[in-house]
């Protein structure tokens, strides 16, 4: 397992809670978690609310092929005070970033 960390990469997923990310293909424009991070790997990544909600997370997740899902594995930072952040509705985009 590697960390790898990739430009342009931006996925949607809808009401993932607090658990594992399923993601739901790339953006028009953009590359696929399963292209540019690849099984197993690990990469920085963001969630955030699409439709201008409040609530957001930062962190560094592993993602597997089978399933195309992201599991948040260590929250840097969120809109929960540092916490997980439980997206209960709505779609929201994940894409891979370089934390501060």
């Amino acid at each position: 397992m590697a960390l790898v960390i990739k430009d342009r990469v931006l996925e949607t997923c809808t009401s993932p809670g607090t658990g594992t990310v399923t993601l739901l293909g790339a953006t028009t424009g953009y590359q696929a978690f399963s292209a540019a991070i690849g099984n197993a790997n690990t990469t920085y990544y963001t969630i955030a609310d699409q439709a201008g909600g409040s609530n957001w997370e930062v962190g560094l997740g592993t993602y597997t092929a089978t399933g195309n899902t992201l599991t948040r594995t260590t929250v840097l930072a969120s809109s929960n005070a540092g916490a997980l952040v439980n997206f209960s509705s709505g779609t929201q985009s994940v894409f891979c970033t370089y934390p501060s």
